[in-house]
């Protein structure tokens, strides 16, 4: 853990390794590899699948809270439980994932920090065994989405107003050069570049090489002297489909504290696909 950054949300992997066998919390791995976790997980975890648990593919949104109701109780979480999340990539997903659990108003979400990059680095122990708990009630009390959820026209009036935009993507993408990372297919979006007005703060910029998060010092370098950014601003953050902007949304709102910042999931996906949204390169 970077110093100075000691968030309620933040746990380390020794503070995962003592609650192992605590009946009352539950450890989530979410992947952009969604095959990893059958390779091998935490002992206890349970997978969140980011495109078949989470997301309705007919309407390109999130599930209802209804099924997210019907999804916590069958991974055996209620409303009070502690949910711990780790994953692939720097977090990326899993912060993706605590996000989406933010969405529907969950409100005791942690994050590993390092994720399942650290945890195997450690020597710690890995198993394939699939978990079952017990099924439990949930209700969706609250549904945050217009708290921390940016949709095209909330983006068009940021933009026009010249409101902080922090886009997260790859420097080649930003510039229009590529429509998804170095090394991935080039799809999904007809156009490439930035919206207007946007600044570009790559998502990994905010991790150290072992898959923890930058000292505090570091992350306010990065964002409040490097992009301007102050924490009384609201901020909207992108990607390509919201998921690297999801782990900029959880550094900006926890680590360092900013009030009013939202993801814009549509991302590039949509604003590069969108009839007359204009874009700069």
């Amino acid at each position: 853990m970077g110093k100075n950054i000691k968030p309620a949300v933040l746990v380390d992997t020794q503070w995962v390794a003592d609650h192992l066998k605590d009946p009352d919390v539950r450890i989530i791995e979410s992947d952009e590899d969604i095959l990893l976790y059958e390779t091998g997980h935490i002992p206890g975890a349970l997978k969140v699948d980011w495109q078949n648990d989470l997301q309705d593919s007919l309407i390109r949104d999130y599930i209802s809270p209804e099924e997210f109701e019907k999804l916590m109780s069958v991974k055996g979480i209620n409303n009070q439980t502690p949910v711990v999340f780790y994953g692939d990539k720097h977090n990326w997903w899993a912060c993706y994932a605590f996000w989406a659990f933010t969405l529907y108003g969950h409100e005791n979400c942690l994050i590993m920090d390092g994720g399942r990059q650290k945890w195997i680095a450690e020597g710690r122990p890995i198993t394939r065994e699939i978990p079952r708990y017990p099924t439990t009630p949930y209700k969706v009390n609250a549904f945050l989405e217009k708290d921390i959820r940016a949709f095209r026209d909330n983006v068009i009036r940021h933009s026009r107003a010249k409101k902080p935009l922090i886009d997260v993507r790859s420097p080649q993408e930003f510039s229009g050069e590529l429509l998804h990372m170095e090394n991935y297919p080039q799809e999904g979006a007809l156009r490439g570049g930035h919206i207007p007005g946007a600044q570009n703060v790559p998502w990994s910029s905010a991790v150290k090489e072992d898959g923890t998060f930058k000292s505090l010092a570091d992350l306010k370098k990065l964002y409040e002297d490097g992009a301007g950014l102050k924490s009384e601003d609201q901020i909207i953050a992108y990607c390509r489909i919201g998921e690297r902007s999801a782990h900029t949304w959880f550094v900006l709102t926890y680590l360092l504290g900013y009030k009013n910042v939202l993801n814009y999931d549509g991302s590039w996906t949509e604003w590069g696909n969108m009839v007359r949204a204009p874009i700069e390169k």
